[in-house]
């Protein structure tokens, strides 16, 4: 019963980010705070569905003079509470600017990016240092309800879906129901 036990909270820990993910305020994008060593030089806002998302940013020239690289991760967020697996992207590198865009697919919520700095002695850092700047879409569910510029009141204009976030909340509980009972029936038989 233990084992049965330890698999299920595991199971909901996994899903536990996608979840938290979803409760930030909607809408509202992350953008670098001005102490990061590099600067936002474009970056299209809000993302959209199907299209190219771009950002282009200038490392410092401190940075660049010292012999730091960069590295530019992006995570696509979908109104499911689903995120997919960080990319490292291929950026374009043109002295100090470093570009890269992205397709998001169909209902997503929002483009997580960050930026991972080498120096020359091969310490990492990551900007932001906890979370992921963010770039909202043009239509995302957050907190109940739709938000952006292509969302209706049940759902995005070129969608039929509604009640995205339920199908998240719904496997786990699921698979906790599952492991509970598999726990139970096995106490049951000893």
């Amino acid at each position: 019963m233990r084992k049965s036990c330890i698999a299920a909270s595991l199971i909901i820990l996994l899903f536990m980010p996608s979840i938290s993910m979803a409760a930030t305020e909607g809408g509202v994008d992350v953008n670098p705070q001005g102490d990061e060593p590099f600067e936002v030089i474009s970056r299209d806002s809000p993302s959209i569905d199907k299209e190219q998302w771009s950002l282009t940013i200038e490392m410092s020239e401190e940075a660049y003079n010292n012999g730091t690289t960069f590295e530019i991760i992006t995570q696509i967020c979908t109104n499911d509470g689903i995120c997919d697996p960080p990319v490292t992207m291929d950026a374009e590198v043109v002295d100090r600017l470093h570009s890269i865009s992205v397709t998001p697919p169909s209902d997503h919520t929002y483009v997580n990016w960050r930026i991972k700095a080498t120096d020359a002695d091969g310490n990492k850092t990551s900007y932001p240092h906890g979370d992921w700047f963010k770039t909202w879409s043009s239509c995302y569910y957050n907190d109940g309800s739709w938000g952006g510029a292509d969302s209706l009141d049940d759902g995005c204009a070129d969608d039929g879906e509604t009640t995205p976030g339920l199908s998240a909340v719904a496997t786990i509980a699921a698979l906790s129901l599952a492991g509970l009972v598999v726990a139970a029936r096995k106490s049951y038989q000893k």
